[in-house]
């Protein structure tokens, strides 16, 4: 069971925002590079969206539904990775305090990901949950104000940035 979480120092109701907003698709989960509603008003169920998966020169195209919704607190959704098959991502939200807890639970559904699911492939799913949901908390906590949030591009060489003068 691939299940991570983390403590996001921004409200729920931010989160939930983020997560709510398929044009932020691509922002939080790692590996896509851009995303677009297909079917109905995301995020409600049997909703989906487009996304697109850069490997070198290949661009592969898969598609997300949300297969459950219960807005401000869950989120489930069936990936569709190609020939790596299904898998169920379940992203709960609690309150903590003036925080939000998110719980982030996956599981192959069918093909190749669930026949060939085992402590490696999970250990290479918590990376990348680890992953997603860092990209998650600096979306949120950025938000100020009225502000929609926007991604952090990551340092390309913080090394080069040192001797350029930078901090």
């Amino acid at each position: 069971m691939a299940i991570r979480h983390r403590l996001i120092k921004a409200a729920p109701e931010v989160v939930w925002d983020v997560l709510s907003d398929p044009d932020r698709y691509a922002d939080w989960v790692v590996g896509t590079s851009s995303s677009r509603p297909v079917r109905g008003a995301w995020p409600r169920t049997g909703a989906a969206i487009r996304y697109q998966v850069h490997l070198g020169p290949a661009r592969l195209s898969n598609e997300t539904i949300v297969r459950f919704c219960d807005p401000g607190a869950r989120l489930e959704l069936e990936a569709h990775a190609g020939i790596l098959g299904t898998a169920r991502i379940a992203i709960e939200l609690r309150p903590w305090g003036e925080y939000c807890l998110v719980i982030v639970d996956e599981h192959p559904l069918q093909g190749a990901g669930g026949k060939w699911h085992n402590f490696a492939f999970e250990a290479l799913i918590h990376l990348r949950h680890r992953a997603m949901l860092g990209r998650l908390a600096r979306l949120c906590e950025d938000w100020t104000g009225d502000e929609r949030p926007t991604p952090r591009p990551a340092p390309v060489n913080a090394v080069a940035a040192e001797t350029e003068g930078g901090t």
